[in-house]
């Protein structure tokens, strides 16, 4: 080693300089506070047991105590070889933070951003066998020395402190979602992977310290976990005053306070400037620049049929630019549309609209499963802290991502494909809380068979006192499981969210095919339809040939052997052999064509055709539409003629026809009934007939002339509009 900071290579040169500068500072550290005596445990690796060394200085036990613990408290299942190491690693963990997290202002402690980042590193390799981390700047167990606040610890070497940033110490995604959300502030069980994959979209989804630190950072700062507190300091003690809030209504979100980013209300025609706020409860408006008047509360809380969607607003009413949320109650005359004004993209607008969602959802949950007190404290919660760790993201990493709902729980459930099992799995666990949690029993072990379920979100809000508690409502001195999670068992929502997961990814890789294989141009499009219909166009162009007669011996052959399976009975049975052809196909092509890949279908490209060819083709098609659709309506109107006699010798004739064919269902078999219809179709044009059926055919198009359409009226709506 000392050779090594001799003699440093270019690439360490700035490794090399911290460690100097460090060393003096590491020295005096050691002089003053003798060396924890806290053997290592043989079965962890080193850095496992760096961490499991602070856990136990938290926690005021030593590392064999908590081993001793953890073999008393957990069942022997869990207590296996192959899973040992890690389920001890998440046992001390998962205790560690429990008691952390009771702390004040833990969040902006480096050493607890240093911890939780390296239980996750040590979460993808705690035994023995993990060449993850160099043994040398792993092994600072036996170094770490007890912090102020009794359970904050300091590396005594400060080179290995510097080291804990070293790019190739990383963070898996199942490592992150089995320790993150034991801090609800961080990450919760339902999007924890979606965040992960937020963190990482420029790192190969693995997580590195520096992105993580910032991230607490920016969750740490008055604009994401101080959100309420910096909302009051922003609208001041009158302004809040002049909200009316509840005594448990808290502000989340303001936006227009400054006059370079307003918020427009536009109701009709008419548009004013003001400021908008965002309570768990309901939605304010505040008119004015500077001195604002009363403001106008929209609710989101109560039952009242409300909307929430984007909207396009403009000048005078006209509907020009993509930047607004509408918002629609039975209370509301008319639709409100808030508009974020700004140059670039709509992404203001659709933050705003995706934190109202998620407030208006959180608040349907708890009317549609009836939940109270504590319960429904919790879901606000939830929603809540969702909505910071949103808000950090956005404001820490300054990029756009068309899945950033998805970091929002209730949003996610509502557009995840399958998301009501998310909803129903969330209703029965807030089913387990008690409306009163301070009269709950908090000394039931956290793996016990009983499993309880503890407001924890509600609790983080109140230990970062944005939420003053009331006596009956939660004890806060109890220690709570944070985050309700169990070592070595998957909590129910994060194994309905991991499965719903696979299933999305089919459904993306899915559609990633269907994107690939779409092509511009109608005629293109009609010349891919057409090349993909070719075996059925194919097929009924035969049957045409032969109900044409053109080859007499084929279509003799084909009416006769036809003719005598109707006979039979056995056509009954031909719509289930095709179905049972066409599933012995794939069962065939899956089974014994699996290594030969799916050719790509051939298309013969049409002529290219520049814009102008290309408008004329979509106008003659449009026309084409146009004149089957006016057929269609005056063959309905025939039709309505017909059933109200406007055409009396028309309807008598029809009636007669329509008679026949009712006696002839009712005492005609249906097997000779279905041999009639064929034959008619089928040998209409044979020699014999031929003639007879061209003459009846013309007689039928003349009768069909001559009957009249009914009468239409066309009455215009008298749309007159509030200016």
């Amino acid at each position: 080693m000392d050779k090594q900071n001799a003699e440093p290579a270019p690439k360490n040169q700035s490794l090399w300089i911290l460690k100097s500068i460090f060393s003096k500072k590491t020295s005096a550290a050691a002089a003053e506070n003798p060396p924890n005596d806290n053997p290592p445990l043989p079965f962890l690796a080193p850095h496992t047991n760096s961490v499991v060394s602070r856990c136990s200085k938290i926690l005021g036990i030593s590392a064999k105590e908590l081993q001793a613990l953890f073999d008393v408290e957990l069942p022997d299942k869990l207590r296996q070889p192959p899973s040992y190491a890690r389920n001890f690693l998440e046992f001390c963990s998962y205790k560690a933070l429990h008691l952390a997290t009771t702390k004040p202002n833990y969040l902006t402690d480096k050493e607890f951003c240093h911890l939780t980042f390296d239980m996750m590193v040590a979460w993808d390799d705690p035994g023995v066998d993990s060449n993850l981390i160099d043994k040398e700047t792993a092994s600072c167990s036996n170094q770490d020395v007890e912090g102020e606040d009794g359970w904050s610890l300091f590396y005594s070497n400060s080179t290995k402190m510097a080291f804990q940033v070293d790019d190739k110490k990383t963070v898996g995604p199942e490592a992150f979602a089995r320790i993150a959300p034991a801090c609800p502030v961080i990450a919760d069980v339902t999007t924890v992977h979606n965040l992960f994959d937020v963190l990482t979209s420029s790192s190969g989804s693995r997580l590195h310290f520096l992105i993580y630190d910032k991230y607490l950072r920016s969750l740490d700062k008055s604009e994401v976990v101080g959100v309420a507190k910096s909302a009051q300091n922003a609208l001041g003690p009158q302004a809040i005053a002049a909200l009316s809030l509840a005594d448990d209504e808290i502000i989340i979100d303001v936006d227009g306070t400054v006059p370079t980013q307003p918020v427009l209300q536009h109701i009709g025609m008419s548009a004013w400037p003001g400021r908008l706020t965002l309570t768990n409860h309901a939605l304010y408006f505040e008119p004015g620049v500077g001195i604002y008047d009363k403001a106008v509360k929209y609710d989101l809380a109560t039952d009242m049929k409300q909307v929430v969607k984007p909207e396009l607003t403009g000048p005078l009413g006209a509907r020009l630019f993509d930047k607004a949320v509408m918002y629609k109650s039975t209370t509301t005359y008319e639709p409100v549309c808030l508009e974020f004004p700004e140059f670039k993209g709509c992404s203001r607008r659709d933050y705003w609209l995706d934190i109202c969602l998620e407030i208006l959802r959180a608040h349907r949950f708890n009317r549609k499963y009836g939940l109270k007190g504590n319960q429904q404290s919790e879901v606000l919660a939830r929603a809540i802290l969702g909505i910071f760790q949103f808000h950090a993201v956005r404001e820490a990493f300054r990029i756009s991502l068309s899945n950033y709902k998805a970091l929002l729980c209730f949003n996610l459930a509502e557009s995840l494909p399958g998301g009501d099992m998310i909803i129903e799995t969330l209703a029965s666990q807030m089913a387990l809380i008690t409306p009163s949690a301070g009269q709950q029993d908090v000394s039931v072990s956290p793996n016990a068979n009983r499993r309880p379920i503890f407001p924890v979100a509600f609790l983080t809000l109140i230990r970062l006192t944005i939420v003053s508690p009331k006596e009956e409502e939660v004890n806060v001195e109890a220690t709570y499981p944070a985050g309700n999670l169990h070592v070595g068992v998957a909590n129910p929502l994060e194994a309905v969210v991991k499965q719903l997961e696979q299933d999305t990814g089919k459904a993306e890789a899915a559609q990633a095919t269907v994107d690939q294989v779409k092509v511009e141009g109608i005629d293109t499009n009609v010349a891919v339809m057409k090349e993909l219909l070719f075996p059925v166009i194919e097929i009924y162009s035969r049957i045409e040939r032969l109900a044409s007669w053109n080859d007499p011996y084929k279509s003799l052959m084909f009416v006769v052997i036809f003719s005598y399976l109707i006979v039979r009975g056995w056509s009954k049975y031909l719509v289930p052999s095709i179905l049972v052809f066409m599933a012995l196909v794939m069962l065939w092509r899956k089974y014994f064509w699996r290594r030969r890949q799916l050719e790509a279908c051939k298309i013969v490209a049409p002529p290219s055709k520049n814009a102008v060819e290309q408008l004329l083709l979509l106008q003659e098609a449009i026309s084409q539409v146009e004149s089957l659709i006016q057929s269609g309506n005056v063959a309905f109107l025939k039709i309505r003629a017909l059933l109200f006699a406007v055409a009396p010798q028309a309807t008598d004739k029809l009636s007669v026809v329509l008679i026949a064919m009712a006696l002839g269902l009712v005492f005609v078999p249906l097997r000779y009934v279905i041999l009639m219809g064929f034959l008619e179709y089928f040998t209409r044009y044979m020699p014999l007939r031929r003639e007879d059926t061209e003459r009846g055919m013309r007689r039928l198009k003349e009768w069909w002339i001559r009957i009249p359409a009914a009468p239409v009226q066309i009455v215009k709506l008298d749309d007159k509009k509030r200016k």
